[in-house]
C-alpha cells in the first residue's frame, strides 16, 4: 500500500488547496473592507471622492485616520452592489471557453497564470479604487475571469493526476480550499482592516497569491511522467492506476456537442449543479440577514455565525472524500450508489434543516446549529455532482465542468435576485417561502439525479478516447 500523504499527488493537491483559500479570500475581502471604504456620515451619490480627515468615522473603525491608509469614498448602495456583483461576470464568462482549452493547453500555464494575474490585480485593487468606481469595477471583472480560469482548469488536472480510487481524497482536499478561504477572510479581515488599514488587506492576499503562483510553476507538471521529483514507484503507481484513461489529448477530434445534449446523465449533473448553487446561494449571501431578522445579535456574534459554516462545511467536505475512497477500495458500494448518496446528502440535508430552523427553533442555541447544518451539509456534492462528470466523461471534463458550472451560476443568480424580491414584498413569511422553494427545486433535481445519473464512461465519451490512446 502505498504511503499515500506522503506523496507527490496529495502535495500537489495541499498546494491547489491554499490556491483555492487565497482565490476566495481575494474574491470575497471586498465584501467585508467595504465598511471602511464607504463614508458612512457623508451624503451618497457624490463623485468618487477619499475624505482626509475623518476622524470619526475612524473611530467607528477603530482604524488611524491617515488618508494613506484609509481612504474613504462615497459610494451609494446601488454603486457598491454593482461592485460586489461585477467579479461573478467575470468568472462566468471563463466557465466554458477555459473548460474548452484546458483539454487542450497546458494546465500547468493556464492555472500558474490566471493565480498570478488574479493576484497582481489584487495588489492593484486599492490604487483602482482611487481612480473611481469604472476602474475598480474592471479591475473585479478581469479579476473574476483569472480566478473563473483557476476553479475550471485545476478539475481537468485530476484526469492524469488521480488514480481513480483515490479522485474523492484529491479533489475534495483541493476544492475543500475555496471553504476555508471563506473562513479565514471573514476571521481576519476586519482585524486586518483595524489594526494596518483596509488596503494592507488586498496586499496581503495579493502577495500570498503571487507566492503560490511561483511555487505552482515549479512544483506542477502537466503529465507525471514528465515530473523530475515524483518517484518512480509513485510514478508507475498512477500511470498503471490510469490506464484505461487517455494519454493525451488530441486536439483534431470535434467535440460531441448533440451528444452531450442528448445525453440524461449529463442532464442529471446540470440539474444537480443548478440545485447545488441554488441552495449554496442561499446559504451564502443571506445568512446574515437571516441571523440578524431572527437572532438579533451584533455585528460581532453575526459575524462569528456566518464564518462557522465554512468550517464545517470544510470539514465535511474533506470527510465526503475519504469516505468516497473508502467505500469504493473496500468494495462496500458501486461507484454510481456513492454518488448517488452523496447527492441526497449534499441536496436533501440543507432543506431538512432549512425546514427545522422554520418549525424546530425554539431557542437560540437549535437556531444556531440548524443553521449551521442547513449552510455546510451542502459540501457532501462535492463527493457526487461536482465531480460525477471526471467519472461519465474524463475526454472531455473541462468542457463538461465550464457547461454544468454556467448552468449552476445561473440558478445562483436567480435563487439570489429572487431571495431579494421576496423579502422586499412579503418580510413577514419571506423565509419560509425562500426555504420552501429551495427544498422542492433541490427534491425535484435529486430525484432527476438519482434516475439519469450514471457513473460509467459514457458511449460518446469513447470515441475520443480510442483515437487518443498510444
Amino acid at each position: 500500500f502505498f504511503p499515500l500523504f506522503c506523496s507527490f499527488r496529495y502535495g500537489l493537491s495541499l498546494l491547489l488547496h491554499f490556491c483555492n483559500v487565497v482565490i476566495m479570500a481575494q474574491r470575497m475581502c471586498l465584501s467585508l473592507t467595504m465598511v471602511a471604504m464607504v463614508n458612512s456620515t457623508e451624503p451618497h451619490g457624490l463623485p468618487n471622492t477619499s475624505t482626509a480627515d475623518n476622524s470619526q468615522d475612524a473611530e467607528w473603525l477603530h482604524v488611524s485616520p491617515c488618508v494613506f491608509q484609509n481612504p474613504v469614498y462615497n459610494w451609494n448602495p446601488k454603486i457598491q452592489g454593482i461592485i460586489f456583483s461585477s467579479i461573478f461576470y467575470g468568472v462566468l464568462i471563463t466557465q466554458i471557453p477555459v473548460g474548452y482549452l484546458s483539454e487542450r493547453y497546458s494546465i500547468k500555464k493556464m492555472i500558474g497564470v490566471a493565480l498570478f494575474l488574479s493576484s497582481l490585480l489584487s495588489l492593484l485593487m486599492p490604487m483602482a479604487a482611487g481612480g473611481g468606481e469604472a476602474f475598480l469595477l474592471a479591475c473585479r471583472v478581469a479579476q473574476g475571469a483569472a480566478q473563473g480560469s483557476v476553479s475550471i482548469a485545476q478539475h481537468v488536472m485530476w484526469v492524469k493526476w488521480a488514480p481513480p480510487l483515490e479522485r474523492g481524497r484529491l479533489t475534495s482536499l483541493s476544492l475543500s480550499g475555496i471553504l476555508l478561504g471563506s473562513f479565514i477572510v471573514l476571521l481576519v479581515t476586519g482585524f486586518i482592516c483595524q489594526s494596518l488599514g483596509w488596503p494592507m488587506v488586498f496586499y496581503i492576499f495579493g502577495a500570498c497569491g503571487c507566492a503560490l503562483s511561483l511555487l505552482w510553476f515549479v512544483l506542477f507538471y502537466d503529465d507525471p511522467k514528465d515530473h523530475p521529483c515524483i518517484s518512480i514507484s509513485e510514478k508507475e503507481y498512477i500511470l498503471s492506476s490510469l490506464n484505461q484513461q487517455v494519454e493525451h489529448r488530441c486536439c483534431t477530434v470535434p467535440l460531441p456537442i448533440k451528444a452531450m445534449i442528448k445525453s440524461l446523465p449529463v442532464w442529471a449533473i446540470a440539474f444537480g449543479s443548478f440545485a447545488f448553487h441554488w441552495t449554496n446561494n442561499i446559504m451564502l449571501l443571506y445568512t446574515p440577514t437571516f441571523i440578524n431578522s431572527k437572532l438579533h445579535v451584533n455585528i460581532k456574534e453575526n459575524g462569528l455565525l456566518s464564518a462557522l459554516p465554512y468550517l464545517l462545511a470544510w470539514s465535511f467536505g474533506i470527510l465526503s472524500g475519504h469516505l468516497t475512497d473508502f467505500f469504493l477500495s473496500r468494495n462496500l458500494l458501486r461507484l454510481v450508489t456513492i454518488r448517488h448518496l452523496f447527492n441526497t446528502l449534499g441536496l436533501l440535508l440543507p432543506a431538512f434543516f432549512s425546514v427545522c430552523l422554520l418549525y424546530l427553533s425554539f431557542s437560540f442555541p437549535s437556531t444556531a446549529v440548524f443553521l449551521i447544518l442547513a449552510s455546510s451539509t451542502g459540501t457532501f456534492c462535492m463527493a457526487g455532482v461536482l465531480i460525477n462528470g471526471l467519472d461519465i466523461a474524463p475526454s472531455y471534463y473541462g468542457f463538461l465542468k465550464g457547461v454544468t458550472a454556467v448552468i449552476g451560476m445561473i440558478g445562483g443568480l436567480i435563487s439570489s435576485t429572487l431571495c431579494g424580491v421576496i423579502l422586499n414584498q412579503d418580510p413577514e413569511s419571506a423565509w419560509f417561502k425562500i426555504f420552501f422553494l429551495m427544498g422542492l427545486i433541490n427534491v425535484i433535481c435529486l430525484l432527476f439525479c438519482l434516475i439519469f445519473g450514471k457513473a460509467e464512461i459514457q458511449d460518446w465519451a469513447t470515441d475520443r478516447q480510442e483515437h487518443t490512446r498510444l
